[in-house]
């Protein structure tokens, strides 16, 4: 019958649904973005008819526009490039302190005793109310803050991979000792490739949260940085710097998510599952 109403739909000169389904699935991503275009196109209306003071919330036009003139004269760039440098600094201490704490504590029960109450207690602490005592201990260079951002960005990889060392197949671990493995090629072989796909789940949790620990960051006691030209701009009520800065924050935190989902698929394609995505 099926056939039957294609047949019917070609002969009155209306295309059959077949050929008209490859043109809405090549629309389907698109879809995603509607929403987010028609709240903008809203929030311009709103500010364009007086409905948003622009003074308590600048319009995107306003944001586009001041974005363009901050490029333009160099203080976008160079406080971006301060805020880039602080992010990965964390990031990558992050990452080095979080994968050596993990192996410590899921190789032993020993190293679990030691190691994952402390920080267990240590995850619970509010950032904020730690930011004197890292201005009292490493003053207020850059050290607090590249440390600030560490110390958030690390529990994510620690949790993350502690949980993948944990979950390993014990037979793979019986297999390695059966061929006789050295302990630390078992380490490189066997239990870093099995906990992988943990610990990349772990640095995009790190990477959005080394962002947020990067605004607490620079706004304090902070000379330069998408933080600090967020603060300067409170002092003179230039809601449209604010707002630029939030949306340099958000892209990059969408950046760094995407990078991260690259390298995903890259070291994961032997995965069944990362190949049925790549094809």
């Amino acid at each position: 019958m099926s056939e039957t109403l294609i047949g019917i739909g070609a002969r009155n000169g209306s295309r059959p649904v077949a050929r008209r389904l490859p043109r809405l699935s090549a629309l389907l991503p698109f879809r995603r973005f509607a929403t987010p275009v028609l709240l903008v196109l809203g929030w311009q209306i709103a500010c364009s008819s007086g409905l948003l003071s622009t003074r308590l919330v600048a319009s995107p036009a306003q944001i586009v526009a001041t974005g363009w003139s901050l490029t333009r004269d160099g203080t976008l760039p160079a406080n971006l490039s301060v805020s880039l440098v602080r992010a990965a600094s964390g990031l990558g201490l992050a990452l080095v302190v979080g994968v050596c704490l993990a192996l410590v504590s899921g190789l032993s029960r020993l190293g679990e005793d030691v190691v994952d109450a402390p920080l267990q207690i240590l995850r619970t602490l509010p950032v904020l109310a730690m930011v004197p005592l890292f201005i009292l201990w490493f003053g207020i260079g850059e050290t607090p803050k590249i440390l600030m951002v560490a110390l958030g960005a690390m529990f994510p990889v620690y949790l993350n991979l502690h949980k993948g060392i944990r979950a390993i197949d014990p037979k793979l671990l019986e297999m390695a000792r059966t061929l006789g493995l050295s302990r630390g090629r078992t380490i490189r072989e066997v239990i870093l490739p099995g906990a992988l796909p943990d610990l990349l789940v772990g640095l995009r949790f790190a990477v959005g949260i080394s962002w947020l620990m990067l605004v607490v960051a620079e706004q304090v006691n902070a000379d330069s940085g998408i933080g600090h030209m967020m603060m300067d701009a409170e002092d003179f009520l230039r809601t449209d710097i604010i707002l630029v800065g939030l949306a340099v924050y958000g892209l990059l935190g969408l950046a760094s998510d995407q990078a991260v989902r690259a390298l995903e698929s890259a070291l994961l394609g032997w995965r069944p599952v990362y190949r049925g995505r790549a094809s």
